[in-house]
């Protein structure tokens, strides 16, 4: 079986499983952070576990990338900044600002996350710099407003993120330990602007790549986080009797 086939196969594979995992999300809740569980085995740092997790995300990329001839047109430069910009602060600089103290994280649930990261890293990648082919995303793509539109999507989404993590950093002052109900930017809103911004990022990727496997990222994270930012919300309604009743799990004004 030649590469181009076998792509397709994992393509398709990867939107199965992402189409069973989001009903199943919605009964099991990934046990790390806030709903930590000894009941899944071996366990190591948070901090090692998001290393793991997330650096085949910016390994598998950059080699796509590399190995697909290195190309310098801006198109492909912006896709690759993109995707750098998310997961260089995610792999290697966010594991190091958290405070998670004996916080464990599942072996099973890091190797799970390693072998999502580097298939969707494959995916993506070897389509943009290879499999799309010379044609697909040539220069006049940078000026196409389906790039410049998704582009812009992705960055607002990036700083919605980027801002909810670090209200999240500093809700705790020096010594102080336990949870805080986080105030502030789309916090005013919603329980997980965090989550909300990285699926806005990546609905962003998926309309300036114009393609299957980015479309195929985005359902996947909307799968993964809708169920999770779901579970956040409930566990703040049970944990704080004052917790501010008109905000909503996940998206503004609906749910």
């Amino acid at each position: 079986m030649d590469e181009p086939t076998l792509y397709r196969y994992i393509l398709w594979g990867f939107l199965v499983v992402a189409a069973l995992t989001f009903p199943a999300l919605f009964f099991i809740t990934a046990p790390y952070g806030r709903h930590e569980a000894k009941s899944w085995g071996p366990t190591f740092s948070n901090r090692t576990g998001w290393l793991v997790m997330e650096s085949p995300s910016v390994l598998v990329f950059f080699a796509c990338w590399y190995f697909g001839g290195c190309p310098t047109d801006a198109a492909s430069l912006g896709f690759l900044f993109l995707w750098q910009l998310h997961y260089v602060h995610r792999a290697y600089i966010f594991p190091f600002r958290i405070k998670s103290g004996p916080k464990r994280m599942p072996v099973a649930i890091a190797a799970f996350g390693f072998a999502f990261t580097s298939t969707n890293a494959y995916l993506n990648g070897r389509w943009l710099f290879s499999f799309a082919g010379p044609d697909r995303y040539d220069s006049a793509w940078f000026s196409d407003p389906r790039f410049f539109l998704g582009a812009a999507i992705f960055l607002a989404g990036f700083a919605i993120n980027q801002q909810a993590d670090w209200i999240l950093l500093h809700l705790r002052k020096p010594g102080e330990t336990g949870y805080k109900i986080p105030r502030g930017g789309f916090y005013r809103w919603v329980s997980c602007p965090n989550y909300f911004g990285e699926i806005i990022e990546w609905l962003g990727f998926a309309i300036c790549t114009w393609s299957l496997p980015g479309l195929a990222f985005a359902l996947w994270t909307i799968a993964n986080l809708l169920p999770r930012a779901l579970s956040h919300h409930r566990w703040y309604r049970e944990k704080f009797p004052d917790y501010p009743p008109e905000r909503k799990a996940l998206v503004p004004g609906l749910f």
